[in-house]
């Protein structure tokens, strides 16, 4: 494991494919839930330099902040309500290329512009998002939808 981060600049594609291996690297090995998300958000976050990302966590009807890198964040989320409830209760990827523009976004910031949540999944059942945030409008697109999967499928659950 390494604990520096290459980072690289260039179109989104090469810094995700600079990123991914670094970032199994840092999982390998690594079992500690907990000290894997804030890894993986603090990578994302370092490499793209987005306002918010970071990853709530299902805990009975609810998703709990857990580890992320940027402002302070909501707390809890029903499920649901929002980008991310509305992720987590869809179990599927959401892009959102203007927050304000989303029924029943909840303005965690005045900043973000444009969001992207991806449900992490285990054996079928939703676990957790990952949620990153842009203070650009139609900052992420179906390339962040790809390496973002492939990121979050590396995070044992």
């Amino acid at each position: 494991m390494s604990e520096d981060l290459t980072i690289v600049q260039g179109d989104k594609t090469a810094q995700y494919e600079n990123l991914l291996p670094q970032i199994k690297g840092l999982l390998e090995g690594e079992s500690d839930l907990i000290a894997n998300l804030a890894n993986v958000a603090a990578a994302i976050h370092q490499q793209f330099q987005h306002l918010w990302v970071g990853f709530y966590w299902v805990k009975g009807e609810e998703l709990v902040l857990g580890p992320f890198q940027g402002p302070i964040a909501c707390t809890r989320i029903k499920k649901g309500k929002g980008v991310c409830g509305t992720a987590w209760e869809k179990s599927t990827t959401l892009i959102v290329p203007d927050v304000e523009k989303f029924p029943g976004h909840i303005a965690c910031s005045s900043l973000s512009k444009s969001e992207i949540v991806l449900p992490l999944m285990k054996s079928g059942t939703v676990q957790g998002v990952l949620d990153i945030d842009s203070t650009e409008y139609a900052t992420f697109d179906e390339i962040d939808a790809h390496y973002l999967s492939a990121i979050v499928n590396l995070i044992p659950l």
